[in-house]
């Protein structure tokens, strides 16, 4: 992909063009799998901030973790960008904290 701008919706046909050209997708997928496979690269961040890693090692994580959620989405059609959208709009209307401790 070429350094420009770019929306939700293209990120996601991106990175599962890039994992079903790379094999990723020749069998069927276990969600339960695919979850945790993000989860995984959550769980890496963390442990780069843990191990006081550079700012650019733990965004390299992150986005490790949104490529899989890409990539998830666009294998089950899921429209991520609506649902963000409608999710930041909802959150606007929640009260301060909306009666969490943390």
């Amino acid at each position: 992909m070429e350094n420009k701008k770019r929306d939700i919706n293209t990120f996601i046909k991106e990175c599962h063009r890039i994992a079903k050209d790379k094999g990723w997708w020749e069998e069927h997928r276990n969600d339960g799998e695919l979850i945790a496979l993000m989860h995984s690269e959550l769980s890496e961040a963390l442990e780069a901030m843990r191990n006081h890693k550079k700012k650019a090692d733990i965004a390299e994580e992150l986005a490790d973790c949104c490529i899989r959620i890409f990539d998830y989405c666009g294998a089950r059609k899921i429209d991520l960008e609506k649902t963000l959208v409608k999710k930041i709009s909802y959150n606007k209307t929640r009260p301060y904290r909306h009666g969490k401790k943390f």
